[in-house]
């Protein structure tokens, strides 16, 4: 089992050449087909910034993308498909197996997920996605991965997707923020060694541990710095979100994760 299509957003941004490099790296591992989605505006109401005219930009971004997966050896497709929009994006989303997207950052319009563009590829493509934090240097991915778990649909759901990573990698844990004592840490623990027994049988060994939810700190802040105790290059969690009508509201684990990620996050809904 592996992957066989990846799908990496591509735009004008500065972060663009941090998430190609991520794909090739992936795509290489394991000898699949890199589709390169150019889309440098998803979002009808962003302002148009300065610098080269949209063509010239455009062609620059194919060149680097198809002059980057011949170094790299990998079989790689170029889109630019018209119109450039969430919808489109998702079309191209649900024919490739994993996604690769970059987290927003305010102000950079390129990747601004005020429109929800990761937002609406996480919930409607039914495909998994790593999305790559808007700084920082990631010269290793899915060595050391932190599973975050809470026994939830979404929660198997992205760590089934992850297992092709999951096989592959270094190391492997299980974290599960819970209640400090009672009833619910207890099943929480029993949650933890299901889920370890469960990856076992798929040749994965991974070691699990419990966290005593504290006052005041949020779910994401307790996995984010386990995930840096652990100098984990890779979280795994399932994508949550509330339904509501004529919107997409994502559960708030998720949403502060999206924001505040330091390390690549594979997310699943």
């Amino acid at each position: 089992m592996g992957y066989k299509t990846l799908l990496v957003h591509l735009d004008d941004s500065a972060r663009r050449d941090t998430r190609l490099a991520l794909a090739l790296d992936l795509a290489g591992r394991f000898e699949a087909h890199l589709i390169g989605l150019y889309l440098p505006m998803p979002y009808p109401n962003a302002p148009v910034t300065g610098g080269a005219p949209a063509l010239e930009r455009r062609e620059q971004a194919q060149a680097a993308f198809l002059e980057a997966g011949m170094h790299a050896g990998c079989r790689v497709e170029w889109r630019a498909p018209q119109p450039g929009d969430t919808a489109t994006a998702v079309l191209h989303a649900r024919h490739a197996d994993l996604l690769v997207l970059g987290q927003h950052e305010r102000g950079d319009h390129p990747i601004d997920l005020s429109s929800g563009f990761v937002t609406d590829l996480l919930m409607t493509a039914a495909r998994p996605a790593i999305v790559v934090p808007h700084s920082g240097a990631f010269p290793t991915i899915a060595e050391n991965i932190l599973i975050a778990w809470d026994g939830g649909r979404e929660a198997a759901r992205a760590a089934s997707d992850a297992l092709p990573l999951l096989r592959r990698a270094n190391c492997v844990s299980i974290e599960v923020v819970a209640a400090r004592d009672g009833a619910k840490r207890l099943r929480a623990e029993e949650e933890a060694a299901d889920a370890a027994a469960w990856l076992d049988l798929h040749d994965v060994s991974a070691s699990f541990h419990e966290s005593a939810r504290e006052p005041g700190v949020r779910t994401s802040t307790a996995l984010l710095g386990r995930a840096s105790d652990l100098r984990a290059d890779l979280i795994v969690a399932g994508a949550y979100a509330h339904s509501r009508i004529h919107e997409r509201v994502l559960g708030g684990v998720t949403r502060n994760l999206l924001e505040a990620m330091t390390v690549p996050v594979l997310m699943s809904h």
